[in-house]
């Protein structure tokens, strides 16, 4: 059984407004965009996000252009590019 708590709260105007405008933007219920919010400040709380780690760069500039540490599977694709016959 889900129980929820009623309460009341005060929310600025300006930011009223935009909960609503994203209500309306994405069809879901001005409580549903309040809870997302809330969940996800309170996740972000929880787990904080690890600053960005700045790798020494040799004999280069950087990552090659179109290269993204982030996207494992492309970093696989073009690893496995230059593996083929000789």
């Amino acid at each position: 059984m889900f129980l929820c708590m009623r309460t009341t709260i005060h929310i600025d105007d300006s930011l009223f407004a935009e909960l609503k405008g994203i209500a309306a933007s994405t069809g879901k219920t001005l409580t549903a965009v309040i809870h997302d919010a809330l969940r996800d400040s309170l996740s972000r709380r929880r787990n904080p996000e690890r600053p960005p780690v700045n790798l020494p760069v040799f004999n280069g500039t950087g990552v090659m252009p179109g290269v993204d540490l982030n996207d494992s599977a492309s970093l696989l694709d073009l690893m496995e590019e230059g593996d083929g016959p000789s």
